[in-house]
């Protein structure tokens, strides 16, 4: 039995990739801030109370885990807020900056010696980050964020080449979730079908890229 850790794992689009991936065979860890029932009912261990920005909790998972191995890291977690262009507050660019893209770079680390020829990790990311594709402006914090985390997830990529493991950035989709006030085109049970399916078809030969859940590889 293959393992994932899967950071917000007791809802939305994190739920679905673990309630999918746990109907597939998978061991499930999952790291939350708060248990849901959801989550306790697949999961074969949860690890709660924990902020992903904290470096504390990041060695409190890693203390957790132990040295089991980690065939996948889907790092999920993330925060969405607006700005308006004049009344921006930069501690809230601060905190999505912290959460969308050091707290995965900081999960990977830590759990890095876990991984073996073939792990993988799957960066939940938002075209949102892609500065060729942005036609709308604002989102400041949002998109500054997801655009650093694709291109850690690239350096990612390139630096764990030599071990074997492949790395993925990838857009969900505009889903109904929590965060966009359940205004999305598609479901959570959509989203994560379309996310599997890429993180089953990547490989070294395609790590690095950036790709939608449906498929389509997205411009940086």
């Amino acid at each position: 039995m293959k393992t994932a850790v899967i950071t917000g794992a007791n809802r939305g689009i994190g739920l679905a990739l673990s309630q999918q991936l746990a109907a597939k065979g998978w061991d499930i860890i999952a790291i939350c801030r708060s248990e849901s029932e959801e989550i306790e009912a697949i999961a074969s261990m949860v690890i709660s109370g924990i902020d992903v920005t904290n470096p504390e909790d990041i060695q409190q998972i890693k203390k957790v885990i132990g040295d089991q191995q980690v065939d996948l890291l889907i790092n999920n977690a993330g925060l969405l807020k607006d700005e308006v262009l004049g009344k921006i507050d930069y501690d809230s660019l601060r905190e999505q900056f912290e959460i969308n893209a050091l707290s995965p770079l900081q999960v990977t680390e830590a759990l890095i010696p876990n991984m073996v020829v073939g792990s993988k990790i799957a960066n939940i990311t938002s075209r949102m980050g892609s500065i060729a594709d942005n036609d709308s402006g604002g989102r400041y914090g949002y998109r500054a964020s997801k655009a650093a985390l694709n291109a850690i997830g690239k350096s990612l990529a390139e630096d764990l080449k030599t071990k074997g493991i492949a790395v993925a950035q990838l857009h969900p989709g505009w889903v109904q979730t929590r965060m966009v006030e359940f205004s999305g085109l598609i479901t959570t049970e959509q989203s994560a079908a379309g996310l599997i399916e890429r993180i089953e078809q990547l490989d070294l030969s395609t790590s690095g890229g950036f790709w939608h859940s449906n498929g389509e590889e997205l411009p940086w």
